[in-house]
C-alpha cells in the first residue's frame, strides 16, 4: 500500500497553488505517463475546536450531520474509506474534518471505477495494494465513499478506449457494469461485515449534461438495487430547482452567510463555485501536475463535504 500521507502535516504555505492536477480536464489529454499513486490521507476522529478546510484552528461547531459520537452499530466513530478521482483528491482533507470519524481518503486523479476494480492492475492508474477491495480488507471500513466523474474521454486504459461521445450506449453499459462488479468485490471483501457503500452523484457539467445525468442515474439503480445509500453532493451545487444546470456561482447559503469567508462576493450574496479556467473542478487555485488536496478556502468542496457527512452521518445514527 501506497505511503501515508497524514492530514495536517504539511504547511499550507508549502500546498498553496498545489492542490490537484489537470487530468480531469477532457482537453488534457492522457498523459506520457500514467500519474504517480495519489496520496492517501489517514485522519483519526477529530474533537473540538477543530479545523476549517484551509487547515487553520477553528472554534466553530461541527456541520450539521458530522459523525462526531456515534459509529456504525458500535458506539464509536465509523471508519470511512473514500475512493475518487481529481474530485475527492481535492475533497478529501475537507471531507476528514467534516466527518470526524476514522477515516481515510485514497482517490486518484483522473480514474474512474474499473481503475479500483481487482484484476485491472496491469491497466490501471491504481496499484493492487490499492484496489477498492484490498483497502476494505485492510480497513474494514463502515462505509465507503465512491465519488467518480465518469472518465468519458478515455483517459485511463482500463476503459479500453470507450467513450462518451464515441459510443454513448456501449459506455453507458460498461460503466454500470463497472459499479455492479465494484459493488460485489467491496462486499465480498467486507466478508461477515461488510461496508455500506455511499455512491455520490456528480454535479452539473456545461459540456454533455446529459451525461451526468445518466451516470447519476446508474449510480441511483446502483444503490438501489444493493441497498446502499446516496449522498447527492452534486446537488449541493447545483441552483435551486435546476439540478443540472451548471453555474459558477450560486447565492450563499445560511452557513456561508454566518462565515463570511465562505461567500467570496458578499456585496453581491453570492459565492464561487469554479474558477474562471475550469468548470469541472470546485477548489479556487490553480491546477498542478502533482495531486494534493486543496488547500484554500472553496466554497463547493465544502458544500460537497457537508452533504457526504449529513448522509453518513444519518445513517450512521439511525444504526
Amino acid at each position: 500500500m501506497r505511503k501515508p500521507w497524514i492530514a495536517g502535516v504539511v504547511p499550507a504555505s508549502v500546498l498553496l497553488g498545489a492542490c490537484g492536477d489537470p487530468s480531469s480536464d477532457p482537453s488534457a489529454g492522457p498523459p506520457a505517463a500514467a500519474p504517480e499513486a495519489s496520496a492517501t490521507t489517514h485522519q483519526r476522529p477529530v474533537a473540538s475546536p477543530g479545523t476549517d478546510p484551509s487547515g487553520k484552528a477553528s472554534s466553530e461547531a461541527p456541520s450539521p450531520g458530522a459523525t462526531s459520537s456515534s459509529g456504525a452499530g458500535s458506539g464509536k466513530p465509523p471508519t470511512v474509506l473514500y475512493l475518487g478521482d481529481s474530485l475527492a483528491m481535492e475533497n478529501q482533507e475537507v471531507l476528514g474534518r467534516e466527518l470526524r470519524a476514522r477515516y481515510t481518503g485514497a482517490p486518484s486523479s483522473g480514474t474512474t471505477l474499473c481503475d479500483y476494480l481487482e484484476g485491472s492492475a496491469e491497466q490501471s492508474l491504481v496499484p493492487a495494494a490499492d484496489k477498492a477491495a484490498a483497502l476494505v480488507r485492510s480497513l474494514r471500513p463502515d462505509y465507503v465513499v465512491l465519488q467518480f466523474w465518469g472518465n468519458a474521454w478515455g483517459y485511463t486504459p482500463c476503459m479500453d478506449g470507450i467513450t462518451y461521445d464515441a459510443a454513448r450506449e456501449r459506455y453507458l453499459e460498461r460503466y454500470a457494469a463497472d459499479a455492479r462488479r465494484l459493488t460485489e468485490q467491496i462486499t465480498a471483501a467486507g466478508a461477515a461485515r461488510p461496508p455500506r457503500i455511499v455512491w455520490v452523484p456528480q454535479s452539473p457539467a456545461p459540456i454533455t449534461p446529459d451525461r451526468v445525468r445518466r451516470v447519476n442515474a446508474l449510480y441511483e439503480e446502483r444503490a438501489a438495487a444493493s441497498g446502499d445509500l446516496l449522498a447527492d453532493a452534486g446537488k449541493a451545487v447545483s441552483p435551486a430547482g435546476a439540478r443540472y444546470t451548471w453555474s459558477q456561482y450560486l447565492p450563499c447559503d445560511a452557513y456561508e452567510r454566518a462565515h463570511p469567508e465562505y461567500c467570496t462576493q458578499r456585496d453581491r450574496d453570492r459565492t464561487a463555485l469554479h474558477r474562471d479556467d475550469d468548470y469541472l473542478h470546485f477548489r479556487l487555485v490553480p491546477t498542478t501536475s502533482t495531486p494534493k488536496p486543496c488547500p484554500v478556502r472553496s466554497p463547493g468542496i465544502l458544500r460537497m463535504a457537508r452533504e457526504i457527512t449529513r448522509v453518513v452521518g444519518e445513517h450512521t445514527r439511525s444504526h
